[in-house]
């Protein structure tokens, strides 16, 4: 009985130590960064009307706002403007 409760607990040992070396966690951003791509994005895709964000955007739609702010996070938030 002492001999299977080992062979039990070992095997739960050993998929827990698999599952966490399993899981692959993300780098997290600093909120300086989100604030600049936040700004930048802003910039870059105006609301129709000011202050109201559920009128839309001006140019582009959400899934190119998304794309775009996704962009200025990998480039550290060094957007080109001219490209635009």
């Amino acid at each position: 009985m002492f001999a299977n409760m080992k062979w039990m607990a070992a095997l739960v040992a050993l998929a827990c130590i698999a599952q966490l070396s399993m899981t692959d966690t993300a780098p997290a951003i600093s909120a300086e960064l989100a604030k600049t791509c936040q700004a930048l994005t802003a910039k870059a895709f105006p609301p129709r009307v000011i202050g109201n964000p559920a009128s839309g955007s001006e140019k582009g739609s959400g899934q190119g706002q998304r794309a775009y702010y996704r962009k200025c996070l990998e480039k550290n938030g060094k957007m080109d403007e001219q490209a635009k």
